[in-house]
């Protein structure tokens, strides 16, 4: 027995919206997943290498530049020459710890966003298709 189109769409219309929404982006999402699996491990090394460049080149200056500002800070606020009170090297030292969380951030996440780049760009000119595994069969000969 054949069904007419309008009985069709009343069944399609019966289903949930949200069924329908869950099993299209189910199937986009494990198809993203393995595209972006490059991406992810290129970002993490990126972020492991902009953590060692922070440690080399940003730490100190991260805190100079914060230490200047709460110098700057503390100035405008209780006047030059800045004495050596507590609230004032309170605001110093606060200001050296932000300038050094700020550079570290600066570090990290741009060279995890250049790793990111650098993966998704590899995974777009190889293609979608993986190199094939070896059996281990064929390690032997």
């Amino acid at each position: 027995m054949q069904k007419t189109r309008f009985e069709i769409i009343l069944k399609i219309k019966r289903l949930s919206a949200g069924t329908l929404v869950a099993s299209i982006s189910a199937t986009n999402e494990k198809e993203a997943a393995e595209m972006r699996k490059l991406a992810t491990k290129t970002s993490y090394i990126g972020a492991g290498v902009g953590l060692v460049l922070f440690a080399i080149i940003g730490l100190v200056p991260g805190s100079l530049l914060g230490g200047v500002m709460g110098l700057n800070i503390a100035g405008s606020l209780f006047g030059f020459p800045v004495a050596s009170g507590v609230l004032q090297r309170i605001i110093v030292a606060a200001s050296m710890l932000i300038g050094v969380m700020v550079s570290g951030i600066i570090f990290v996440m741009g060279s995890a966003a250049i790793g990111w780049v650098l993966g998704t760009a590899t995974e777009k000119l190889l293609g979608p298709e993986e190199a094939p595994v070896p059996k281990s069969a064929d390690l032997g000969k």
